[in-house]
């Protein structure tokens, strides 16, 4: 093992006090390299195809339901039917009902295709917990409807504040 040492005037040898920073810079590159070779070995993830984002018309029947859903300041949720304000068994109960209408007014359920099938369209506030929007879509599930969708604001336009 050597030592440096600075030689003065006085032809006495002085150690030198500065720290020799090549090893810790060796050690660095060393811990970068193992990391840039680990890091994608450790974040790996399943092959997906996501889906894109497409803007479909709503084709407004008559026999369809509209529901909106927001969260009371209470911390409870509202749910309307159109215009009217219903509890979660109200929702269930009409709900039942007009699914069972619609069923007799096609002759029954051997008679029912996508295209006569009701379908329960949801519109929910942007500050509404999602347990609520998940409640009312159990809800309308439960009821059996088969097809429950989102009314969402095309475009990214700014939606109407109440």
């Amino acid at each position: 093992m050597a030592m440096s040492v600075k030689q003065d005037g006085d032809d006495e040898a002085v150690p030198i006090s500065d720290i020799n920073t090549t090893p810790l810079v060796d050690v660095m590159l060393v811990l970068l390299i193992i990391f840039l070779i680990t890091v994608p070995v450790v974040l790996q993830t399943v092959p997906i195809k996501l889906p894109s984002v497409r803007y479909e018309v709503t084709q407004t029947k008559p026999e369809n339901v509209s529901l909106t859903v927001r969260g009371a300041p209470n911390g409870s949720c509202e749910v309307y039917w159109n215009m009217t304000k219903l509890s979660s068994t109200e929702l269930l109960d009409r709900a039942v009902a007009k699914l069972k209408a619609e069923v007799d007014k096609v002759g029954g359920v051997q008679n029912i295709t996508e295209e006569n099938m009701p379908e329960a369209h949801i519109r929910g506030d942007i500050n509404t917990p999602y347990r609520c929007i998940g409640g009312a879509i159990y809800t309308m599930q439960l009821a059996g409807f088969a097809r429950v969708g989102f009314i969402s604001q095309p475009g990214g336009a700014p939606a109407a504040r109440l």
